[in-house]
């Protein structure tokens, strides 16, 4: 089960790093980004991270679709509040 706060805590997080990182031309800061994500990514509710993914297996963690990967996050978290 996927609880409200769960939903709450990950948009919170994907969505404050979003605007910084759409915003930023350091690419220090990108990868810090990255890095932030992805360790978020390793320790959040499982159940949500399969709802957000949606199949794809290194969503949120390959560098190549990143970006991507997430606004759709936020999009979908969006959604889910």
């Amino acid at each position: 089960m996927i609880e409200k706060y769960s939903i709450e805590e990950a948009y919170s997080f994907f969505h404050q790093k979003w605007n910084v990182y759409r915003r930023s031309n350091m690419d220090w800061q990108k990868d810090d980004i990255e890095w932030a994500i992805g360790d978020y990514v390793s320790q959040m509710n499982p159940e949500l991270y399969d709802a957000i993914r949606q199949g794809h297996p290194h969503f949120l963690t390959d560098h190549a679709s990143f970006a991507h990967d997430l606004e759709e996050a936020v999009s979908l978290l969006e959604a889910m509040l």
